[in-house]
């Protein structure tokens, strides 16, 4: 069975400001280099119009791992993710390479001229009998200090942008 993920971030700026970063290549450049983890890249970003499509690699340590996951998949995990947005409107997907788990979802962006709030909502499945369940909270547990980073990393990029 999978275990739910969601997170609200809550910003300092505007909509309009959240939704320009959003579709800037440097944004996505800063943030995966800010708060990716260790020998994260970014893959691709094409943006159309107001739709951004971001691919990347990011990383969780071994060492940061708990034996539960450890114990199943030695060495640090390496998860490609996507995130591909409409508007005010994104799905996202995670993988974690040479591991049954999976990561999907959707992440809504509201607000006004003073503020915006992103909500998160999506589930984390790890096929692996008898460990899956331990597994997932694991991974929720990393993905929603992943969240907070990236939320803390949003707010000082706008704030630092002229």
């Amino acid at each position: 069975m999978a275990t739910p993920l969601a997170y609200t971030a809550h910003y300092t700026h505007s909509l309009e400001s959240v939704r320009a970063a959003i579709a800037d290549e440097q944004y996505w450049k800063d943030r995966i280099a800010e708060v990716g983890g260790p020998n994260a890249r970014l893959q691709q970003v094409t943006i159309e119009g107001d739709r951004v499509h971001a691919e990347m690699v990011q990383a969780i340590a071994a060492d940061l791992l708990p034996p539960a996951i450890t114990a199943v998949r030695p060495g640090d995990l390496i998860i490609p993710r996507t995130e591909s947005w409409t508007a005010d409107t994104a799905t996202f997907e995670a993988q974690v390479d040479g591991a049954p788990a999976e990561v999907r979802g959707t992440v809504t962006l509201t607000g006004d001229a003073g503020s915006a709030t992103a909500t998160v909502a999506g589930t984390i499945e790890v096929k692996i009998p008898l460990f899956g369940g331990k597994i997932e909270s694991a991974i929720q547990e990393h993905l929603t200090n992943l969240l907070r980073a990236e939320e803390e990393f949003t707010n000082t990029w706008l704030s630092d942008k002229p």
